[in-house]
C-alpha cells in the first residue's frame, strides 16, 4: 500500500511570520545580478570597513594559529586576556573600570549580543522600546522572542534624541527592556552625558533596562563615551560594543558585552548553550588590536574624514540636506521635498546610476524621508558614485 507523503504539511516555525529577509540580504543579490550582468554597481549602501587592522593583529592571529595547542574549544567567557584587554580599553578610553572576570562576556559580534540579550531577559509578550528609526536588528530578534514591540520616536528637531516627556507618557507597563544607540546609527547623532544621564534615571525609574549598542564611538568622534561612565549605570543599563568598526575587524566578529556581575550571568547562560567559544588566535589578535594608539584612531579618522567630505558632495547632488555635526561612518541626509521617498531616490541612483545607496525607511517610519550613504568605500569609487550621480539628477 502507497503512503501519502506529508512533506507539504510541514511549515515554519510561527515566529517567522514577524519577521522578513534583511533588507540588506535580499538588496545585494539584487545588486549582484546587476554587476553579473554587466552594470558595475557602486555600493555605497553597507557599512563594511574596507581598511585594514593593525599589523600588530595580524601577526598575532597568524603567530597563534601556528600553534598545536590554539585549535581546540575556548573557554564560553573568553581567555583571560581577552577579557582583560576589554577591561583596559574601557579604563584608557572611556574611563569606565569593568571587573573582566565578571561584568564583561566576549561575544561573536554585538548582532549575536542583541539576541543572547534579548533571549535572557525577555519572555514572551514583555515589553521592549526600540528606535525608530534604528538598527532594524532591534526590532527583528524583539520579533523573533515573541516580545511585545513598543517604537519611540526619534526626530531630527530633537536631534535624534529620546522624548523622555513622551516616554513617560506612554503606557509603560509591562515593559522590561530599551535599546538605544548612540553614537546614532543611522542619524549620526552623536551621544553626550546627558542623555545618557536621563537614560539612566528613566531605566532606574520605571525598573527598564537599558541596553546601549557602543560601537561607532570612535569614528569622526573626538571624545568616545559610554553610558556604564554615569553613576549606577551598570545596575540597569548593559552595553555592548564590537571591533568592527574601529579596528576594521568586521569579518573577525569580536565584541563584548559590559554590565553588572547578575546579568552577565543570565546573558551567559544563553550564550553557552549557543555557541563553543572562538577560535583562540583571533582572540589572541583582538587583545593586540585593542591597545590601538590614538595615532593609530586619528589615522582612520584622516581617511573617513575625506570620505565624507565626497559623501557630503553627493548628498548636495541628490538635493538632500544633512547635519554636518554627525559622527560615525555614515552620512544621514533628508531628501528634497519633491522625492516621494527615500526608497524612491535610491531606486532611482540604483537604476539609472549603478549606485546602491540605503533608503531610510528600512530603520523605521522615521526615517522615511531620509537616505543614507557609507563611508565605506575609496574615494576613488566615491568620486565615480558622484560623477553618475551628477549625470542622471539634474
Amino acid at each position: 500500500m502507497q503512503k501519502v507523503s506529508k512533506v507539504s504539511e510541514v511549515k515554519p516555525a510561527d515566529r517567522l511570520a514577524g519577521v522578513s529577509e534583511y533588507y540588506f540580504s535580499r538588496k545585494l543579490k539584487e545588486v549582484a545580478e546587476m554587476n553579473a550582468a554587466g552594470k558595475k554597481v557602486i555600493n555605497l549602501g553597507v557599512g563594511s570597513p574596507d581598511l585594514p587592522p593593525s599589523m600588530a593583529a595580524v601577526d598575532a592571529l597568524c603567530e597563534d594559529a601556528h600553534r598545536s595547542d590554539a585549535h581546540g574549544y575556548q573557554p564560553y567567557i573568553g581567555i583571560p586576556e581577552l577579557r582583560q584587554g576589554f577591561a583596559d580599553w574601557y579604563k584608557e578610553w572611556f574611563h569606565v573600570s569593568l571587573d573582566p572576570k565578571t561584568e564583561i562576556q566576549p561575544l561573536i559580534g554585538s548582532k549575536e549580543g542583541i539576541l543572547h540579550i534579548s533571549m535572557a531577559f525577555l519572555n514572551p509578550g514583555d515589553g521592549v522600546l526600540v528606535p525608530n528609526p534604528g538598527y532594524p536588528t532591534y526590532s527583528s530578534v524583539s520579533r523573533l522572542v515573541g516580545a511585545n514591540l513598543i517604537p519611540y520616536d526619534l526626530k531630527e528637531e530633537n536631534g535624534w534624541m529620546p522624548d523622555f516627556e513622551a516616554l513617560e507618557r506612554m503606557d509603560l507597563s509591562g515593559v522590561k527592556l530599551m535599546w538605544t544607540n548612540y553614537p546614532n546609527m543611522p542619524t549620526g547623532a552623536n551621544a553626550t552625558i546627558e542623555v545618557y544621564e536621563k537614560l539612566v534615571a528613566f531605566g532606574r525609574e520605571q525598573g527598564i533596562v537599558i541596553c546601549n549598542d557602543n560601537p561607532y564611538s570612535f569614528i569622526l568622534n573626538d571624545s568616545p563615551i559610554s553610558m556604564l561612565s554615569i553613576p549606577g549605570a551598570k545596575e540597569i543599563g548593559v552595553e555592548l560594543n564590537s571591533m568592527s568598526k574601529a579596528h576594521n575587524m568586521p569579518g573577525w566578529r569580536m565584541a563584548m558585552v559590559a554590565s553588572n556581575p547578575r546579568f552577565i550571568q543570565w546573558i551567559l547562560k544563553v550564550k553557552s548553550n549557543v555557541d563553543s567559544g572562538q577560535f583562540r588566535p583571533m582572540q589572541k589578535a583582538a587583545v593586540e588590536a585593542l591597545k590601538a594608539t590614538k595615532e593609530w584612531y586619528d589615522g582612520i579618522n584622516r581617511t573617513y574624514r575625506s570620505r565624507r567630505d565626497l559623501a557630503g558632495r553627493i548628498m548636495q547632488a541628490l538635493g538632500c540636506t544633512f547635519d554636518q555635526d554627525q559622527v560615525g561612518m555614515f552620512l544621514w541626509g533628508k531628501i528634497p521635498e519633491d522625492i516621494v521617498s527615500g526608497e524612491d531616490l535610491a531606486n532611482r541612483v540604483l537604476y539609472e546610476a549603478n549606485v546602491f545607496i540605503t533608503p531610510g525607511f528600512i530603520f523605521g517610519s522615521n526615517g522615511d524621508r531620509y537616505v543614507r550613504i557609507s563611508l565605506c568605500c575609496k574615494n576613488e569609487q566615491l568620486e565615480e558614485a558622484l560623477n553618475r550621480i551628477k549625470t542622471v539628477i539634474k
